[in-house]
C-alpha cells in the first residue's frame, strides 16, 4: 500500500523571503500532539518538529523570492509543494494538501480546507514547513539586521515598512509584492 502525505507551506503573505512546503508521511504509531502550526507554542512546535524529523519521512520544497517574481505566489506555491512531495523520495498513494487548490501533478490528490488542524500528516506539515522557514528568516536577519526578521519573519510590520524605506529592498524581497514595487527603489 502507497503511504499517505500531508502537505503544507508557510510563507505566502511575507514580503521578503521564499515559500516553504513540507510534505510528510506519519510513522507508525503517529505522533502526539500535532496541529496547525500556528495554534502551537514556539517551544511545542520545535519539540514536535524534532520528533516528526527523527521518526517521519519528509520532504522540504521551496520557492525562492525570484521566482515568487516570476511566476507568482500561487505558482511558486505550487511549485514549493511539488518540490516538498518529490524530495520524500517515494510515491505517495494520496496527498492530503492543506487549502483549496492542488498543484498540477501526477499524484491522487485532494484539497482539505483547515487540513493543517485536522489531518495529522497535515499538521506535521505545518510545523517542518513553519519551522524551517523560521530558522531562514532568523539567518537572513543576521545578514540583513535592519529588517527584523527574526521576529516579523518577513511579514510587513511597521518596523519592517519602515527598514524598507530606508534602506531599501534586499534580494530577499519580494519585488513583485505592492509594498516593495511600491517603493519603486529599485
Amino acid at each position: 500500500m502507497q503511504p499517505v502525505c500531508g502537505v503544507d507551506e508557510a510563507g505566502r503573505g511575507p514580503l521578503a523571503g521564499p515559500v516553504v512546503a513540507a510534505a510528510v508521511v506519519l510513522c507508525d504509531g503517529g505522533i502526539e500532539g500535532l496541529n496547525d502550526s500556528k495554534k502551537l507554542s514556539a517551544r511545542r512546535r520545535a519539540t514536535l518538529e524534532a520528533e516528526i524529523r527523527a521518526r517521519c519521512r519528509f520532504g522540504i520544497g521551496e520557492a525562492s523570492p525570484a521566482e515568487i517574481d516570476a511566476i507568482n505566489i500561487l505558482q511558486a506555491t505550487m511549485l514549493a509543494m511539488t518540490r516538498a512531495v518529490e524530495a520524500l523520495g517515494l510515491r505517495p498513494g494520496l496527498v492530503l494538501v492543506d487549502g483549496n487548490r492542488l498543484p498540477q501533478w501526477g499524484w491522487n490528490a485532494r484539497a482539505i480546507v483547515g487540513g493543517d488542524a485536522i489531518e495529522p500528516c497535515i499538521s506535521a506539515a505545518s510545523i517542518l514547513a513553519k519551522e524551517h522557514r523560521d530558522r531562514l528568516m532568523a539567518a537572513a536577519a543576521r545578514l540583513h539586521p535592519h529588517y527584523g526578521w527574526e521576529r516579523n519573519k518577513g511579514y510587513p510590520t511597521a518596523d519592517h515598512m519602515a527598514a524598507l524605506r530606508e534602506h531599501g529592498p534586499t534580494p530577499l524581497h519580494r519585488r513583485s509584492f505592492a509594498p516593495v514595487a511600491q517603493l519603486g527603489l529599485f
